[in-house]
């Protein structure tokens, strides 16, 4: 006779939940459900205050031109403003990230990281008074000359003036430096040991391999770095407006007195005088514009970080 032997696998061992584990686990859901709770009731307040403005008639808006009228030249001043800053900044941030992280020696880099890092924690105020009694006499030759000499260019016109655009979007791009350096530092130091020494050893200089292997490694890093960079631009306050002369609407001209507001700047300046009212409305309207406009940079950072997240390359 012959008998078929019964065989079962063992039972597979329950993975042991530690106690630390639950509570980490319970702390990390509670800190991003109460981001997103924050996010959701920051972004209902600013609904319901502006409503109000949103649904008044044109005469009654600050202004008394309308919502558009009175918030389109302010978002053109905000992104005009951000847009300089990011034009400045982001070739400084790239530069001085790569000689942090490619040329300075060790001691040197340290310090340097110390000193860009230091920058952040600078009160905007600060900034907006260095910009005005420093910043803005120092490019008055700069736009004189860009006056006399490239006045057909739609964006340069006179009169030069210590409180334009142009000097506002210079003292923003010093502004937003440290965290545009540090982001490119670290993606940049981050580059696979194998993919530069494969470089070099094909004969390429320190350059050609900085341009093959590193830029490329850290392309969607920078990128985010440069949008978070415009993102701290946007929102920029008091630097704004104590540097910028508003006596305009619309206008190209980044070199002349006669300038758009920012939002952020606006609401500042406003703010005190509009106790209640569709006045007081029309101001936080202006920011839940401005707080739409700072979600969108940020998420589309986000988005393109996220893209090389599963990437990790030679180690």
């Amino acid at each position: 006779m012959s008998s078929t032997a019964q065989t079962s696998a063992p039972p597979a061992d329950k993975p042991v939940v530690r106690p630390g584990d639950k509570i980490f686990a319970g702390l990390s859901s509670a800190s991003g459900i109460m981001i997103l709770t924050t996010l959701v009731g920051v972004a209902a307040f600013l609904i319901w205050q502006a409503w109000p403005a949103l649904v008044a008639d044109p005469a009654d808006v600050r202004g008394g031109q309308g919502l558009l009228w009175y918030i389109g030249p302010l978002v053109y001043g905000t992104l005009v403003a951000a847009v300089i800053a990011l034009i400045i900044g982001f070739p400084l941030s790239v530069g001085i990230a790569l000689f942090i992280s490619h040329y300075a020696p060790r001691r040197l880099a340290q310090a340097l990281g110390y000193v860009i890092d230091l920058l952040a924690a600078v009160p905007s105020v600060v900034f907006g008074l260095w910009g005005v009694s420093v910043i803005g006499p120092m490019l008055m030759g700069v736009q004189a000359w860009s006056i006399d000499n490239l006045r057909f260019l739609p964006f340069i016109g006179g009169p030069a003036s210590p409180k334009s655009m142009l000097v506002t979007g210079a003292v923003l791009a010093i502004m937003i430096l440290p965290i545009m350096t540090a982001v490119n530092r670290e993606v940049f130091l981050q580059t696979p040991r194998l993919h530069e020494e494969a470089s070099l050893a094909l004969g390429a200089t320190r350059w050609e391999m900085i341009r093959q292997a590193v830029l490329p490694f850290g392309r969607s890093g920078i990128i985010s770095g440069a949008m978070l960079g415009l993102g701290r631009a946007l929102g920029e306050t008091m630097a704004v407006a104590i540097i910028l002369s508003i006596s305009a609407r619309y206008t190209p001209v980044i070199t002349s007195p006669a300038n758009p507001g920012t939002i952020a700047a606006d609401i500042a300046l406003q703010f005190p005088e509009a106790s209640h009212g569709a006045h007081l409305a029309t101001l936080v309207a202006s920011g839940l514009v401005l707080f739409l406009v700072t979600l969108i940079v940020n998420m589309t950072a986000r988005y393109i970080v996220s893209r090389r997240a599963a990437f990790s390359g030679a180690n």
